[in-house]
């Protein structure tokens, strides 16, 4: 088995999870096969002292097609 990785950048108002789940969502409407995803790194978008946005920056992990 060979397995490529790409990263994508998912973004939420309301949380991280939701951000990841985005970058995942997003990846999945071209990429077949997907197995894994890690999250590399958390980001806030922030004015002051309110969080305006959550941005994931997610590894995808999918399978190669032989």
């Amino acid at each position: 088995m060979t397995q490529k990785i790409i990263d994508v950048v998912g973004t939420s108002t309301e949380s991280f999870a939701k951000a990841a789940d985005a970058a995942i969502k997003e990846a999945a409407k071209t990429v077949r096969n997907i197995k894994w995803a890690h999250v590399e790194s958390l980001d806030m978008l922030v004015d002051g002292a309110a969080i305006k946005q959550y941005r994931t920056t997610t590894k995808i992990y999918f399978d190669v097609e032989n």
